[in-house]
């Protein structure tokens, strides 16, 4: 894949944690040979998480993302600390900085980091100015049980060691899965049924419509595509049924109801379920919407920021058919971006959208968190499929 077409969703996402000053934002150029970072000699410049795209030789496309000191002070120091903590929630691979000294804060760091399942290599930068490197570095080995890379992103040194750690640190499960999985082969027909409604975009696909159909090509699959209204006329114009019909989960019914019965049928929704997250966990979750009263309450989680449209499916479409099967009186709120409860006790149910935003790391971090706090979690496609009454007659 190149730097060109790969969504920042599916690169190797890589974050820069330490204390203000620590040479993070140098690092970052010293590894892209370009003045990607704003870089100073005052503590604190680097005051929000920033993520950067880019391709770094040998390990392809990646977004590299640049936060702020963890020792930040004052009031607008602990919400920069929270802005770096909620990076965590989408690191694939952490370079933590050292210092010589106290290193209660980076051990504290570290912990929090491998408890999310987060590979960590530990840097000591700044080789070029420090005396006796090699005597600090044992002084870290034994404090944090591994030894940093000793670098200097000045000088540009040790980074084809750091290169090599990241290679030997990439999760076993960073080269994600199939979106369609095992559900088609080479030369079978897949249809796509794509709504071009109010709320899709104007003069383009979303994203998991382009991907979806970027990997049936791939597989050599014969693609066809149509909108809802015209279904019956595409069946009829085909010498034979589809394979898979993928459709948009909003017209999960229609499909159902008007789709030849040799046909399997899915949605763009469901298969970034199993993409993204633990579609099992997804599908067991949507069991609990048959649980909930009226005395319940429901959280939606959107990972787009965009603005509200008509009709639009986590703050419209969703809600309205849930109150419908459980009664006004439902509780349900809404978050979206990288927004999300720390604490989901107060929560029977938790309804994600397909999180074609975001990386499958940050989607299994929310899913963990829901199942250490024993919240049901489940996404919007296998959502509507439940109330439609067609989740056991769908393929993930």
């Amino acid at each position: 894949m190149s730097l060109n077409n790969t969504p920042s969703a599916n690169r190797l996402h890589i974050a820069l944690f330490g204390r203000r000053n620590s040479g993070k934002s140098s690092l970052i150029n010293a590894l892209t040979g370009q003045d990607t970072a704003l870089v100073s000699d005052i503590p604190g410049t680097t005051t929000d998480p920033v993520s950067k795209a880019m391709e770094l030789h040998g390990i392809g496309p990646c977004v590299i993302i640049d936060t702020p000191g963890f020792d930040d002070e004052g009031t607008l120091g602990e919400m920069r600390i929270e802005r770096t903590l909620k990076a965590i929630e989408r690191t694939d691979i952490a370079l933590l900085f050292c210092e010589e000294n106290d290193l209660r804060i980076e051990t504290e760091w570290k912990k929090q980091l491998e408890a999310k399942n987060i590979p960590v290599i530990l840097i000591l930068n700044k080789a070029d100015i420090r005396k006796d490197t090699p005597s600090i570095s044992d002084n870290i080995g034994k404090a944090l049980g591994q030894k940093p890379l000793i670098v200097s992103a000045k000088e540009k040194q040790g980074m084809e060691e750091i290169r090599l750690a990241i290679l030997e640190k990439l999760p076993q499960d960073f080269e994600q899965p199939s979106i369609t999985g095992d559900l088609v082969d080479e030369n079978d027909l897949v249809l796509l049924v794509m709504p071009q409604d109010i709320q899709a975009p104007k003069g383009r696909l979303i994203l998991p419509q382009v991907q979806t159909m970027r990997e049936l090509l791939d597989k050599k699959c014969l693609v066809m595509s149509c909108t809802t209204d015209k279904l019956p006329q595409t069946l009829q114009a085909l010498a034979y049924p589809p394979k898979l019909i993928i459709t948009d989960s909003q017209v999960f019914k229609t499909v159902y109801e008007q789709k030849p019965a040799e046909s399997l049928l899915t949605s763009f929704s469901v298969l970034m379920a199993g993409y993204k997250g633990d579609i099992r966990q997804f599908i067991e979750g949507a069991s609990a919407i048959d649980s909930l009263t009226e005395n319940s309450h429901v959280l939606i989680a959107e990972a787009c920021a965009h603005a509200p449209m008509t009709e639009d499916i986590g703050r419209v479409k969703i809600p309205r058919l849930l109150r419908k099967k459980i009664g006004e009186g439902l509780q349900i709120d809404m978050v979206s971006g990288s927004d999300f409860p720390k604490d989901l006790s107060k929560y029977d149910l938790i309804i994600h959208c397909g999180a074609c935003m975001f990386n499958r790391k940050h989607v299994m971090n929310r899913l963990d968190s829901a199942s250490h706090q024993q919240v049901p979690m489940t996404n919007y496609g296998i959502t509507l499929a439940h109330l439609m009454g067609i989740l056991d007659k769908i393929v993930y």
